[in-house]
């Protein structure tokens, strides 16, 4: 499904993005691994952020570590320069979405971002995992730029983890291999490994330990809500911030009928590239980085879909079991969540919708014998209100209910949970007639809106980045987005249905898409009943 050439130039501009300061070179405190040097970032008007970029977390996962779970760095002698990037992990050239910096599988790098002087600071860790379908993407791209969240008393880290087929490859063989019996996650993993490095080491940077909040978007927010519902990542983080999440984890085998499961998608992947037979990791291993990417499915928002799709599995340890499953046990870490999603989520995934039929056709496609539900509930009067009508039930059906639903699902939690919608459409999303688009408010959290090719930047822009990147600061440091002359915030709870409006204007509300929520509970209660395998993504 294509999106407008347009948006997506705008989009790489915002990728390629980054911040023209003036740098000199700084060393840090030992790490377990070694001693490093960074850069001190410099900006007119502002104190200077100390920058580490490139710090290796996990030995590279090369050779015969392809497709293992993340592995210990070797320690180094002297100081190690960390003031460049690391490699960007093999990903998919996906037109206008060129994510800057070379490719190597061997990416487990972190950077980190920090204004404290005394490594005994104890400032608030907040550690970023970006979207980009489990596909693309990077810690590097110049839009999650950490230095402006740090001149607000935080330390931020921003990491790689493999994606694709190198990140979340299930394989029958993969499973016999490994001392727990599965496969698959290895992406996951990546990031657990970058928590617990994190753990261990950003106290040399002034950060705390303690009090870690990570956030993330899209693949990035559902990669917070795996890690939320992962054991193996319980006590390595204390707040969580969830943006526009989206996610499935079918099972690594078995399954009910109609679903694939992650190992056979992957034994399917496996003749796809010519490797058969009872021993196939030898020859898996030796298949070039290109050879694996040429046979996998890119984001579907960007209409490369061909190819075998990878993503997070419910392997039995990462992610004990089917997640709505745990989400309706309450299985989630019970630490304080700030969630939301903005108001266009589906206006970029629409590129095939032009007229009723299509409306039709796809609405018929999402939910079967539950369609006339749905097609009631969002009636299109003619061709030219399709599209219109699409977006919303794709934003409402993949991100508002399911956040909704994610939100509501913590019985008994002692920490409270924050809901926010954000309204504000940039310039470009008002032009192109996409709103307050997926991934719009990235800007606005890292105060990074003076992107190449920004349009139209307007003081309540640079009003709301300050207040939107200031909750999200306070929240790290608290638990709680609100005080400190910033708006009310109601904590969440299920009879006041409440949320924070972030846009044009900052205004608490209730009953966010209380309605179609509400109807799509019941058509997805139906779907589970009729068809077990049908099951809706968190």
């Amino acid at each position: 499904m294509p999106k407008p050439a347009v948006v997506r130039l705008t989009l790489a501009l915002a990728l390629a993005f980054a911040a023209t300061t003036r740098a000199q070179s700084v060393e840090s405190p030992r790490l377990d691994t070694g001693q490093i040097s960074g850069v001190l970032v410099e900006k007119e008007g502002a104190a200077p952020i100390r920058a580490f970029k490139g710090i290796p977390f996990a030995a590279p996962p090369v050779g015969d570590l392809r497709w293992k779970p993340p592995q210990p760095v070797a320690a180094w002698e002297g100081v190690r320069a960390c003031d460049t990037f690391g490699p960007v992990c093999p990903q998919p050239a996906v037109p206008f979405f060129v994510v800057p910096g070379p490719r190597s599988e061997d990416c487990l790098y972190l950077n980190v971002w920090t204004g404290a002087g005394d490594p005994g600071a104890k400032l608030p860790v907040m550690v970023w995992i970006h979207g980009g379908s489990l596909i693309f993407g990077a810690g590097s791209q110049g839009l999650y730029d950490g230095a402006p969240l740090a001149r607000r008393g935080v330390v931020v880290v921003t990491l790689n983890y493999r994606l694709g087929p190198f990140g979340f490859l299930a394989h029958p063989a993969l499973s016999k291999e490994s001392p727990q019996g599965v496969s698959g996650n290895y992406g996951l993993l990546d990031q657990i490994a970058a928590l617990e490095w994190v753990k261990r080491n950003v106290a040399a940077f002034g950060g705390d330990p303690g009090c870690v909040t990570i956030f993330g978007e899209s693949a990035g927010g559902g990669s917070v809500q795996a890690l939320l519902l992962s054991p193996l990542a319980r006590g390595l983080f204390h707040r969580a911030i969830v943006q526009s999440p989206v996610w499935t984890a079918p099972p690594l085998r078995g399954g009910a009928p109609g679903v694939e499961s992650a190992e056979a998608a992957g034994e399917r992947f496996a003749a796809a590239i010519g490797v058969t037979g009872d021993e196939p990791l030898a020859a898996l291993r030796a298949k070039t980085a290109p050879e694996l990417l040429a046979a996998s499915a890119g984001p579907p928002e960007v209409g490369t879909t061909s190819g075998v799709t990878f993503g997070l599995c419910a392997d039995g340890v990462a992610i004990p079991a089917d997640p709505v499953e745990l989400v309706a046990a309450g299985k989630q870490a019970d630490v304080p969540l700030l969630i939301g999603t903005t108001a266009d989520e589906g206006t970029l995934f629409v590129g095939t919708i032009r007229t009723r039929a299509d409306l039709t056709k796809a609405i018929e496609g999402m939910f079967g014998a539950q369609a006339p539900m749905v097609a009631e509930a969002y009636p299109a009067k003619s061709d030219g209100e399709a599209k219109r009508v699409a977006a919303r039930i794709l934003a409402d059906s993949i991100f508002v209910a399911p956040t909704r639903a994610f939100v509501r699902a913590r019985p008994g939690f002692t920490s409270k949970a924050w809901l926010y919608a954000f309204t504000r459409a940039p310039m470009a999303g008002r032009l192109l007639g996409l709103g307050a688009h997926h991934g719009c408010e990235l800007g606005y959290v890292f105060e990074t809106l003076d992107a190449p090719g920004a349009m139209g930047i307007q003081p309540l822009d640079r009003t709301l980045a300050a207040t939107v990147s200031a909750a999200w600061v306070r929240f790290a440091r608290t638990g709680d987005p609100s005080g400190e002359g910033l708006p009310e915030w109601p904590a969440y709870t299920v009879e006041n249905d409440a949320h924070l409006e972030l846009g044009d204007k900052v205004q608490p509300g209730s009953g966010l898409r209380k309605a179609q929520c509400d109807l799509l509970e019941k058509v997805w209660a139906e779907k589970t009943t009729a068809r077990p395998a049908e099951r809706r993504v968190f």
